[in-house]
Order: structure tokens, then C-alpha cells, then sequence
């Protein structure tokens, strides 16, 4: 059985709500996950933007949210922020230099927010600190289990 990933807010492959946008409250969607394989013991959610600046010449990809050590039993309901994030989640740094949220706002075109999901088989060190998402990958090497994704929409 593969590795689910869901949002009450939107379905794969649909249009993120307003709500959270840089257009609207700038919130994270509620997130949730099941099937996850034997012996997880921590998850990883990186929310990215592949399309940055512009879908039709895009030249990065844009890091919304980086979250690393989730419990595999956790969820995360509306509007997560630093202060409520489920016991030992550590934060990475996202692409505006922050950590925490960051909803979809686009410059200019339709672009794909993906929402990836890691199954490890370790919790990463807490040495780790706030990682890039580069750090986190590294770190990550070697201990993923599974990987599963949520892909959203957007354009202003």
C-alpha cells in the first residue's frame, strides 16, 4: 500500500484556496497522512514551487515550508505556526530566509506547489538545527522509507 498524503482544503492536482495564499490569511492547509511504511519513525514535509519566477521560464524552485522529525502519528491542522507544531518538529529555512509558512504567491502564471511527504527510518539529530532544504536532503540521505505527494495550483 503506497503512502498517502491529504488536505481537507483541496484535492491533487486542484486549485489552493484563496485562504492560503499571499491573497488571503497566508496559512498552511491542513494536512494529514496515512499507509506509511514499516518502521517509520519521523517524517518530512518539504512544500516547494518548481516554477519560480515564471511557469513558462521557471529558473528555481521556491521552498514554502520545511519541516523535518514529525511524529508519523501527528497531523497538522489549519494554520500551523512555530508555536504549535506537533512535540520534536524542527523547522527548516524557507526560501524567503524564515522559517514556518509560506503560502503560494506567484509573480506571474499558473504554478504547481507540491507538498512531499518523506517516510524515514530515523529522527534526524537535533544538530541539524533550522537546515536549508539542501541540509535537510543531505541529511536525509540513506533513511527514506517512502515518499508520497500533494500537488496544489495557483495564479494570481
Amino acid at each position: 500500500m503506497s503512502m498517502v498524503l491529504k488536505s481537507d482544503a483541496f484535492v491533487d492536482g486542484a486549485r489552493i484556496p484563496v485562504r492560503y495564499t499571499c491573497e488571503g490569511d497566508d496559512i498552511s492547509p491542513p494536512l494529514s497522512w496515512s499507509s506509511l511504511p514499516e518502521g517509520t519513525a519521523s517524517l518530512v514535509l518539504i512544500v516547494d514551487d518548481p516554477d519560480a519566477p515564471d511557469p513558462a521560464a521557471p529558473r528555481m524552485v521556491w521552498d514554502h515550508w520545511i519541516l523535518y522529525n514529525l511524529p508519523p502519528e501527528a497531523t497538522l491542522a489549519e494554520g500551523m505556526t512555530s508555536d504549535h507544531l506537533p512535540a520534536g518538529t524542527g523547522e527548516g529555512i524557507n526560501s524567503w530566509g524564515r522559517v514556518g509558512y509560506g503560502g503560494p504567491c506567484p509573480p506571474i502564471g499558473c504554478h504547481r506547489y507540491f507538498h512531499c511527504l518523506y517516510a524515514l527510518d530515523v529522527r534526524l539529530p537535533s544538530e541539524l538545527g533550522t537546515p536549508t532544504k539542501d541540509e535537510l536532503l543531505l541529511a536525509m540521505d540513506d533513511h527514506i522509507l517512502g515518499h508520497t505527494e500533494l500537488v496544489g495550483i495557483y495564479e494570481v
